[in-house]
């Protein structure tokens, strides 16, 4: 039995990656060239001040799979996945982390996750008892913290909203972006809360994560923090006191 009915695309993001945005793309599309199924790969180019653009285009040349997607300045991840959401053609859509520290083979856990449960979306979960998690500390605690804000306000059947690979059935996502307004790291709980909200089945995934960052918190700063809270709470103001999403 196949994993999927249709074509596949995976969008990965990336904002000044150029030192392995373009072996991150070959190795991605080797490994979903093993598995068989139609697909592209949509790199999003988030206004990076490097030269992770062009990278992406000379991966391109390689791989006719591969397909710059380009925001002239940078928005956020999320402003990014909406981006390479509006040009993709697949009928299952794949979200892909381009640092790779989730490794592309773990797509085909998903899409088997989807198919096995009847679910419409499968997410990776760190939070997972059969994950493999080579995470700091540090990291650890701001996810325990950040489940447990998610827990009480939207009561979410899911352990974690965070981790860098998510695939949705198409329609899923036809249903609930026009209303996305996160542009950052608050998106993904915008999305799941919204889909959670329309009646649609999440299955949540053990991943494997090996942390590749030079310093304990990665790009994630001070001000990072403070914004996802506060993006977080603006959406629960939305769905829960306005009716924004009705």
């Amino acid at each position: 039995m196949k994993l999927y009915k249709g074509k596949i695309s995976i969008l990965m993001p990336a904002y000044n990656e150029g030192d392995r945005i373009y072996d991150n793309l070959l190795k991605s599309c080797e490994v979903f060239r093993k598995f068989r199924f139609p697909f592209e790969i949509l790199a999003i180019d988030d206004g990076s001040s490097d030269n992770t653009k062009d990278e992406i285009k000379r991966a391109g040349s390689c791989r006719s799979e591969i397909k710059l997607i380009e925001n002239k300045t940078n928005l956020g991840k999320g402003f990014a996945l909406k981006n390479g959401f509006l040009n993709a053609t697949g009928n299952i859509i794949v979200f892909l982390d381009s640092d790779l520290e989730i490794n592309p083979f773990q797509v085909g856990d998903l899409l088997k996750a989807m198919r096995d449960s009847d679910s419409e979306i499968a997410i990776g979960s760190k939070r997972h008892s059969k994950s493999n998690i080579n995470y700091p500390f540090s990291r650890k605690i701001l996810s325990t913290g950040y489940y447990i804000m998610i827990r009480l306000l939207f009561n979410l059947p899911v352990k974690d909203t965070q981790s860098g690979i998510k695939a949705y059935r198409r329609d899923v996502l036809d249903k609930v972006f026009p209303k996305i307004l996160c542009k950052k790291y608050a998106f993904d709980v915008e999305i799941l809360a919204n889909a959670v909200r329309n009646g649609y089945k999440i299955v949540e995934v053990p991943i494997k994560v090996v942390f590749s960052r030079k310093n304990n918190m990665g790009r994630i700063k001070i001000k990072d923090i403070a914004d996802i809270w506060i993006d977080t709470l603006a959406i629960w103001y939305r769905m829960k006191l306005i009716k924004y999403y009705d």
